[in-house]
């Protein structure tokens, strides 16, 4: 007989939240680059085919335990200001990584743009209701309460906190500071959303 016989068998959210938290633990302890299914099936205590109903790769694991710990994106900061939204929103937001050796992080970032179909799937988990729409959110506000010119709006606009955050990693090799993500809105993002759009034509 199995030595598992007596064990519960878990189902649904469940085995999802104890998968997930495995995925996390094998980022904390050995880094994106050693990252593999059969470790995160052992230290979920399940198998890998149950792994490959749910994700067909690590990369989409990571993305589902990443978004796991990500701030509550339904409930973005709503102080009155725009500047200290965003401040304590994409503080709170790369924090999540606090626990994890930056190589992992890195070597996720890595993969990412190796592979055109896995860019599409990570960009996916970040505008639909992650991020982006949350930062969206932040600015549709400000917008509506005169603090920043809302022709400005554009979806690129919108995700440039983000990319500009995930470029100085990409280049830095390490998750951005406090400074650099008072540096990125003091100095980019709040004034080009301050200034008015004159001309919506293209040269």
């Amino acid at each position: 007989m199995s030595g598992r016989t007596g064990a519960p068998r878990r189902r649904g959210d469940e085995l999802e939240r104890a998968i997930l938290d495995a995925v996390w633990a094998e980022l904390t302890e050995h880094g994106y680059g050693r990252l593999t299914m059969d470790g995160i099936a052992a230290r979920a205590c399940t198998s890998k085919p149950v792994l490959y109903r749910r994700w067909p790769n690590r990369v989409e694991l990571v993305v589902a335990a990443l978004g796991r710990n990500a701030p509550d994106y339904q409930e973005p900061p709503d102080t009155g200001d725009l500047r200290t939204d965003l401040y304590r929103f994409l503080r709170s937001l790369l924090h999540r990584f606090d626990d994890l050796p930056v190589e992992g992080v890195h070597g996720f970032l890595v993969d990412l743009m190796r592979d055109p179909e896995l860019r599409c799937v990570f960009r996916a988990g970040l505008t639909h209701q992650g991020p982006v729409e949350t930062l969206g959110v932040m600015m549709r506000r400000a917008a509506g309460r005169g603090e920043i010119d809302p022709a400005r709006l554009t979806p690129r606009v919108v995700a440039l906190p983000l990319d500009l955050l995930r470029d100085a990693f990409m280049i830095d090799g390490e998750v951005p500071s406090d400074q650099v993500i008072a540096e990125v809105l003091d100095e980019i993002v709040l004034p080009l959303l301050r200034a008015p759009v004159r001309d919506r034509g293209v040269a």
